[in-house]
């Protein structure tokens, strides 16, 4: 009976060395997992450091907690990471100054779902550099302008809330030491034919698109055989406020008035030249623009300076009473648009030293590339025969022309607005 009651202590004290073991080998577990917690949460400034001292002993203390608590604890301490988005952290409400090459993007906005837009692409970068403060749409997010696909842009502004190194940071908060240093974080993510160039803290009701009191576009053309003085005839009859509906393409589900102001509307030399040719420049400035209205400016010039319009036409066009229907003519290219910049009250757009030279040396490695690309093209143009180059045809030659107050007009605007109507009542 004493062998037995022997044998059964000796079973019960191996089953508690056994749990024993196990415990301890459960508490290592736990602090290696709180060891690698604290980790991750010292390499983000997410929270305060008070908020990540104080998660340590929770963590320390779950070793009497389940499995499940554990887990709730560690998606807690990582929310924010898997999704590209931090949140409970300092944030203020920035204004980022943006430029960028379209010929490879659909547009700017990605609400087309039409990949890559230049928008989708700034997004991405703020998401892997963690920037975003809860999702897009709570970051109160605004652009300036849409641009179209294949349009470029060196001063496309956008607004947004951003993550912050600084507590309670507001308008007059400016420390650019302890500050996030944005323009080099994203330029380090975003592709090389995006760039911020700088950054501004905004008051709280700051809006990109509707706090911009102007905008200005470059149009850049080859002169060629082109009549610059009757194009600049023509151009002076934009200056001030008209109805530009046959200017644009219209929009009659989301536009109404299509009255805009125009302030200035140059053409001068861009002070460029090529073997072959001179390069211009047409400068608008206006406070709002419509859809493609540039583009349908400049080409209705480019007629007049073909000698295939009168300056005169421009009135005409502008009058909607005697011109109610837009005559269809092609638009003029995209690709020598440029949104050159966007015009605020008290924003003052910063970077810092090394950011700003940074993009610099970007900048001249590319136009460099670019430059070596355009020397093969005049390497290949000196190997034809003296003939064969001035048999070229110009840029903007003439052909047969179709009056463009004899040509198929567009529907008006009363006529749209009734198709909609009809297609709205259909569908339900």
């Amino acid at each position: 009976m004493a062998a037995a009651g022997s044998d059964g202590e000796a079973a019960a004290a191996a089953a508690l060395r056994a749990e024993v073991d196990a415990l301890r080998r459960r508490v290592q577990e736990l602090e290696r997992e709180n060891q690698r917690l604290a980790k991750i949460v010292s390499t983000c400034s997410c929270g305060s450091k008070e908020d990540s001292v104080a998660s340590s002993p929770v963590l320390t203390e779950s070793v009497c907690s389940s499995s499940q608590e554990l887990q709730k604890n560690m998606k807690s301490h990582c929310a924010g990471h898997q999704a590209g988005v931090v949140r409970h952290c300092p944030k203020r409400l920035v204004a980022l100054k943006i430029m960028y090459f379209g010929q490879r993007f659909f547009g700017f906005a990605s609400e087309a779902h039409t990949e890559p837009t230049v928008e989708s692409e700034i997004f991405k970068a703020l998401e892997r550099a963690k920037l975003l403060v809860g999702s897009r749409k709570e970051s109160c997010y605004s652009r300036c302008g849409r641009t179209d696909k294949g349009v470029s842009a060196t001063g496309q502004v956008i607004s947004l809330f951003l993550r912050s190194n600084i507590k309670d940071a507001g308008l007059a908060v400016v420390d650019n030491e302890s500050e996030i240093d944005y323009v080099k974080v994203l330029n380090r993510i975003l592709p090389h034919d995006i760039r911020v160039i700088g950054w501004c803290p905004v008051a709280a009701d700051f809006l990109a698109r509707f706090s911009c009191l102007g905008r200005e576009y470059i149009y850049l053309f080859w002169k060629g055989d082109l009549d610059v003085l009757k194009m600049q005839k023509a151009a002076a009859k934009f200056i001030g406020e008209h109805d530009y509906r046959n200017f644009c393409k219209m929009d009659a589900a989301n536009v109404s008035n299509y009255r805009r102001h125009i302030t200035d509307f140059n053409i001068s030399s861009y002070n460029q030249r090529s073997n072959y040719d001179e390069l211009w420049a047409i400068t608008i400035k206006g406070s709002a623009f419509l859809w493609h209205q540039v583009r349908c400016m400049v080409a209705v010039l480019f007629l007049i300076g073909q000698g295939l319009e009168l300056p005169c036409i421009v009135d005409s066009l502008l009058d909607i009473t005697k011109t109610p229907r837009k005559p269809q003519y092609k638009m003029a290219s995209e690709i020598p648009l440029i949104l050159r910049s966007c015009l605020f009250d008290e924003v003052n757009f910063m970077s810092s030293s090394d950011a700003s030279q940074a993009l610099i040396e970007h900048l001249k490695d590319e136009y460099h590339q670019y430059m070596l690309q355009a020397a093969i093209f005049r390497e290949a143009l000196s190997c034809l025969t003296f003939r064969e180059r001035n048999s070229f045809e110009p840029h903007h030659k003439k052909r047969n022309h179709i009056p463009l107050m004899s040509r198929q007009t567009e529907p008006s605007y009363e006529e749209r607005v009734a198709k909609l109507k009809t297609k709205s009542a259909g569908s339900l």
